[in-house]
């Protein structure tokens, strides 16, 4: 489980030149409904307490509430970057183990002790991430491997605790992954249809645009 305070980067959002993408470790942590993405309406940004979101008009909210990613994909990213890559260091909330993140159906629901976290979407990269990596082209090869991550909205909150097992209560009838969205809205616009039987378990914006096109 891992956390951020705000720091200064020149990879940060140029409103405020901030950046939450850092974050490390802690041992427990709140976690609460975000709500809106807008913090002049009351949104607090991220699910965890105390975990700061240096852009909220692209991060956070109630369908971004946390945000999951795979050991086992820092360990396969850290072997072709030739370098180490700690928890929290592509800007994760959870660093699962024995987990398929990407495999994960839109709407399912993982119980971690008290708390109750359902699967809305994958992560899109940004510029601010890119710019933490220091790789040239990382957007584009983060985007065409779609080990992507998975992001989280707070069905039921409570208290995390560091090294909790995580247990999937619950998987949608469908078979939208994870990666089948991210496929979708990015490289692979042709998948498109194939989401629409995710129905209420897709992410607003995805919604919006499948009924604009039907």
């Amino acid at each position: 489980m891992n956390v951020a305070q705000a720091e200064r980067s020149p990879a940060a959002s140029a409103r405020t030149g901030l950046t939450g993408i850092r974050k490390r470790p802690v041992a427990r942590c709140e976690v609460r409904d975000p709500g809106s993405k807008d913090p002049a309406r009351g949104g607090l940004g991220s699910g965890l307490v105390g975990d700061f979101i240096g852009d909220q008009r692209h991060h956070g909210g109630d369908e971004q509430a946390v945000y999951a990613y795979a050991r086992e994909d820092l360990d396969w990213f850290a072997e072709r970057l030739g370098r180490t890559l700690p928890d929290g260091v592509f800007g994760e909330n959870l660093t699962t183990v024995g987990l398929d993140v990407n495999g994960a159906l839109l709407g399912e629901v993982w119980r971690i002790g008290e708390v109750e976290l359902r699967v809305t979407c994958g992560r899109i990269p940004c510029r601010t991430f890119a710019g933490e990596l220091g790789r040239r082209g990382w957007v584009k090869e983060f985007t065409a491997e779609a080990r992507v991550g998975a992001y989280l909205a707070v069905q039921r909150p409570g208290t995390l605790v560091s090294g909790a097992p995580i247990e999937v209560i619950h998987r949608p009838g469908h078979e939208v992954t994870v990666e089948l969205w991210f496929r979708a809205v990015t490289t692979e616009r042709g998948l498109m249809p194939r989401l629409a039987a995710a129905g209420a378990d897709l992410p607003s914006d995805t919604r919006a645009e499948l009924r604009l096109q039907s």
